[in-house]
């Protein structure tokens, strides 16, 4: 592995032809979510099935967080009393109506990353997957509605439908992208119900969604990694 910083951001690098991203094999770009170390998903390309050469890419979010424990980061920062709250009452919280204040600097830095990566790392956008987890999740998803890069594809890692005002006049230009989406029946953090709204709006904008619903919480298990393989092999290959 090897670690670069451009764009405002650290970016970890793995797999391609030496092990630390290089080569010109098609890449995936993987952000983690709200609490994460940076370094968080790197292992995950060490087990999801991929085409031979593939690059990983591992942006760091920049805002440093302190919560008791290693080394936690975030792409915005949330109420996360609130979360907790709503936890302890049982209240689902519909995200899709609320613009975090922090989204569009967030935004901002994922532009900025995708638009220097070719300068850094060799990339055609056409052999390329973006997506993360939880937090990570919806910032690419934002960021490609935003972008009109050729993505092979999205990937969305127990994320939610957020900001509906501003990405659904969005979705439509996106028509015909796949997407992979997962999503834990017991997640207590960011509800299944923000993830139907998220899949259910993408199809009905016309976007092809790999919808996997699992027997968990707010994680990545194994049986989700075995179906991303194919879908990520599949777009590559």
């Amino acid at each position: 592995m090897r670690v670069l910083s451009f764009g405002g951001l650290k970016v970890r690098l793995t797999g391609g032809s030496d092990g630390m991203g290089g080569g010109d094999g098609p890449v995936v770009i993987l952000l983690h979510g709200f609490g994460a170390p940076g370094d968080d998903l790197v292992p995950l390309a060490e087990v999801i099935q991929a085409p031979r050469g593939t690059r990983w890419l591992f942006p760091e979010a920049p805002l440093p967080l302190n919560m008791g424990f290693g080394d936690s980061r975030a792409w915005w920062i949330i109420d996360f009393a609130r979360i907790q709250a709503d936890r302890a009452a049982g209240r689902i919280r519909d995200l899709s109506v609320e613009i975090p204040q922090g989204l569009a600097l967030a935004r901002e830095r994922i532009l900025t990353f995708l638009k220097e990566l070719p300068h850094h790392v060799p990339v055609d956008y056409k052999q390329a997957v973006i997506g993360g987890f939880s937090q990570g999740a919806m910032l690419t998803c934002d960021a490609v509605l935003h972008t009109n890069y050729p993505f092979g594809g999205l990937v969305q890692l127990s994320g939610n439908l957020l900001a509906k005002d501003v990405w659904s006049p969005l979705m439509p230009k996106r028509k015909g992208l796949s997407v992979f989406q997962s999503h834990g029946l017991q997640d207590d953090v960011l509800p299944h119900v923000g993830a139907e709204r998220l899949r259910d709006a993408l199809t009905q904008s016309g976007l092809f969604v790999e919808w996997y619903s699992f027997r968990g919480g707010h994680e990545i298990p194994a049986a989700v990694l075995r179906r991303l393989g194919p879908f990520i092999t599949k777009r590559l290959g």
